[in-house]
């Protein structure tokens, strides 16, 4: 018979899934339905990033809907103490909060709650105010224990109501409570949700520092050990450590094995002898070894001090990984999240479990509270037992890949033998098309080692086509542009901007598919990866339409999107647009800011994107815009002219200082930027100014973000060995690698929450080539979302949603 820890042990093991209801993010919803409603919402725990949109999102959604909210402040005590700390909130107390750091409305530890007559008194007062449907924007405790005041609630009720405290009337109308929560925590440490509200914003502080200390650590030799958060999890230090290409990473899922100070000091020795001027380590505060002892940051400084005498510094970064301005990322999570909630609570009955708002690829989803709190404890409970395999398992998928593609690509140099003999002599090719963008150089990077470690040769193409057809640069003889690419050469390229290997936006046609097949063969190259944007897609369904002419081609190819303007088929997310909306973002704050102190003002951004109106649309949602202008939804005279009434009423009435309008460069040919700062300033005249602002170039970044790096880590991760499979599969007895078959050229892209492999010849029959636009575009159904968030009430919510089903907890999380 087992025995009762290899029962647990079984228990945890099991495959671990929910059922997930679809939410209503899209539907069509009529402005006032649930008047008379009202519902409470509040922070507890720790702040996070993003918990200002998710406040402010619920807000805006009650007062489409008609209901009254109120901010519950500091949290659970709030709610124990009534008066002044439960306040009704209204369109404009919640606006300017968005780009905020932390929580406006506070968060505090509650002893009182925690016992019986706090918990009467956190009753009474929602009571007296009809508050029966919460809002919890938290962590797994804060939401455990408002799920335990909505099960006590009925008794709860009956002691004040025997008590005297609440009427008959008030007993009769108050009889349950229904709770719906958001994650607010930047560990990532909840079960049930791919990403938690913070951690976002979290890892750029991280990935920030890390950029900011690695100057100073090279230029003095120095080794820098980090001390991150994560107590209980150790993905922040996992992703950052990827993000930043650190030297090695303690987590707590995972500990080193016996003897890691060896192993350790004999890498970093390595790297030295190498020319490697610095060593980052990052260490989540919850590390400890295989016996349970905790690793400490001080410890690791200690070792490398003693045994290696390498200058050494130890920093913690504490608590500035909570605070800063939420990143786009954050923002959209939150007022997504935030809406949606919102929703859950209108369909609610008194029978309806608590759920958590969670986010499943791009569609937003409910599924129950407490399954997931048992899953999160599970992972704990795994740990506790030395189980760290199944503590990996259990955190899923995405965290098990992030943890192998990190071992792997931070390896001083490719293993010495490869398991498969099919990669000898084997060439992959790489190269980038189409305008730069940040991301690039991370894909390089991990396709480059990757390869390199399954035994591959990789070619890497400088300048795109130019390179690939004149080989050598009349002024550059001694640099060839095609060459093959080793291990350390892509050291450090992770968290470089634009492209290291040169791009053109050029298509393949333009150069001549026959001089291309040429040179193709003239390499020898058994596959190629382009990656770039919709230049890339189009030049590779040319050269896939050109099999039949050229073997060359008749090789494995792989397209892998990386542009700002998120435009290429197969993919709801291109490499580069994260980057590229934090860029908007950040710009549109301060030129929001610029108008602090000055008259009244609109300002119009335009935004990059071509046809494409993703960047305006989501960076208006990010920036708390009043409106986006982009090509996909049209608009006319009176819809400028019923958006400037709406802005002339919300500076007289809602006593708002300042506008933003966004305009997709390409959104109509005739209502231009300059035609809408024209009408604008003419109609508003007497109420605000207005002011244009072309973004321009800026808008690509300066470095990738922490998404754009690891997104463009992980693709790279999927593309190696379907690239090898397909060489293996294909390679002719004469060793020469052939194939015409449509599945082996395709674009590698996520989708929903998965990374799938598109036939490029099946893209093309959902594409708009004139204007560069796949058929389908996923973020359309937000653009309602954004204009209820700017209070105009004659919108519908339109979208597609996922079908009812189970959702594997063990998937999620893309990051």
């Amino acid at each position: 018979m087992a025995s009762p820890q290899q029962m647990r042990r079984g228990d945890l093991g099991r495959k671990y899934s929910v059922m997930a209801t679809p939410g209503r993010e899209g539907q069509q919803i009529q402005a006032g339905i649930y008047a008379g409603r009202a519902i409470g919402v509040f922070t507890s725990g720790g702040d996070s990033q993003g918990m200002n949109s998710a406040v402010r999102a619920v807000v805006r959604m009650g007062s489409y809907l008609g209901c009254k909210t109120y901010y519950i402040k500091e949290g659970y005590q709030g709610m124990v103490d009534g008066g002044d700390y439960i306040v009704e909130a209204t369109w404009a107390s919640s606006s300017g909060i968005m780009q905020l750091g932390g929580t406006v409305i506070g968060s505090a530890r509650c002893k009182d709650f925690r016992e019986i007559e706090g918990r009467l008194k956190a009753a009474q007062n929602l009571i007296e105010r009809k508050i029966l449907s919460l809002v919890v924007i938290g962590g797994d405790g804060s939401l455990t224990g408002a799920n335990i005041f909505r099960q006590e609630w009925p008794t709860l009720l009956q002691k004040l109501f025997e008590a005297g405290r609440i009427t008959n009337e008030q007993f009769q109308e108050c009889g349950h409570l229904n709770i719906v929560g958001m994650v607010g925590s930047i560990d990532n440490d909840f079960c049930g949700t791919d990403m938690t509200i913070g951690t976002d914003t979290a890892l750029h502080r991280i990935m920030e520092s890390v950029d900011t200390i690695s100057t100073t650590a090279s230029s003095h030799q120095r080794a820098f050990v980090l001390e991150v958060m994560g107590r209980h999890c150790g993905y922040l230090a996992l992703v950052g450590a990827l993000a930043t290409e650190a030297d090695w990473v303690f987590i707590p899922e995972w500990p080193p094995e016996d003897g890691w100070e060896d192993t350790l000091c004999n890498k970093l020795s390595a790297e030295r002898a190498t020319g490697q001027r610095l060593n980052v380590i990052l260490v989540a505060e919850g590390s400890i070894d295989r016996h349970g002892k905790p690793i400490t940051a001080n410890q690791i400084k200690d070792l490398l001090t003693d045994r290696l005498k390498y200058d050494t510094r130890v920093t913690v970064l504490g608590h500035v990984q909570r605070g800063g301005s939420p990143t786009a990322f954050d923002r959209i999570l939150g007022a997504r999240m935030g809406a949606e909630s919102v929703l859950a609570l209108m369909d609610a009955t008194p029978d309806t479990p608590a759920c958590v708002i969670s986010l499943d690829g791009n569609e937003a989803v409910r599924v129950p509270l407490m399954q997931c709190v048992e899953r999160t404890k599970n992972v704990q409970n795994a740990m506790n037992e030395g189980n760290f395999e199944e503590a990996v398992r259990l955190r899923g998928k995405s965290f098990q890949n992030n943890l192998a593609t990190y071992r792997l690509l931070s390896k001083l140099q490719p293993p010495k033998k490869t398991a498969d003999e099919s990669s000898k002599g084997k060439r992959f090719a790489i190269m980038n098309i189409g305008a730069p963008a940040c991301g690039m150089n991370a894909v390089v990077r991990s396709f480059v080692r990757l390869s390199l470690a399954q035994g591959y040769t990789v070619l890497g193409i400088h300048d795109s086509f130019d390179g690939l057809l004149y080989g050598r640069a009349s002024h550059h003889e001694d640099f060839a542009y095609v060459k093959p690419m080793s291990w350390t050469e892509v050291q450090g390229w992770s968290g470089r901007g634009g492209s290291l290997l040169g791009t053109r936006k050029v298509l393949a046609s333009k150069y001549g598919i026959d001089k291309i097949a040429e040179k193709m063969k003239e390499y020898d190259i058994s596959g190629l990866v382009i990656v770039g944007g919709f230049e890339a897609y189009h030049s590779a369904l040319q050269l896939t339409e050109a099999r039949k002419d050229h073997d060359a081609f008749c090789i494995p190819i792989l397209v892998i999107p990386c542009t700002i303007s998120n435009n290429v088929p197969g993919s709801d997310f291109s490499l580069g647009a994260d980057t590229a909306l934090n860029e908007i973002t950040d710009i549109c704050d301060r030129i929001k800011q610029s108008a602090t102190g000055t008259k009244r003002r609109v300002f119009v951004v335009e935004t990059m994107g071509g046809y494409c109106g993703y960047l305006a649309t989501m960076s208006g949602l990010a920036g708390g815009a009043d409106a986006a202008y982009v090509f996909e939804d049209k608009f006319s005279i009176t819809d400028l002219r019923d958006d400037v009434f709406h802005l002339k009423n919300k500076i007289l009435n809602a006593g708002v200082q300042r506008g933003l309008v966004l305009r997709n460069e390409l959104a109509n040919a005739h209502y231009t930027t300059d035609f809408i700062e024209q009408l604008f300033s003419e109609e508003g005249k007497g109420v605000f100014t207005c002011r244009k602002n072309v973004l321009g170039h800026m808008q690509q970044g300066g470095v990738p973000s922490v998404f754009d790096r690891n997104y463009g880590t992980k693709l790279a991760a999927k593309a190696v060995p379907w690239m090898a499979q397909q060489v293996k599969e294909y390679t002719q007895e004469n060793g020469k690698v052939f194939t015409n078959t449509p599945t082996t050229a395709s674009l590698l892209g996520m989708r929903k929450r998965h990374m799938e492999f598109s036939p490029l010849q099946e893209l093309a029959k959902g594409t708009d080539f004139e204007h560069r636009l796949p058929e389908d575009q996923w973020w359309l159904k937000l653009r309602p979302l954004l204009r209820i968030l700017a209070k105009h009430t004659e919108t519908g919510y339109v979208s597609e949603t996922i079908p009812e089903g189970v959702v594997d907890l063990e998937e999620l999380d893309e990051y």
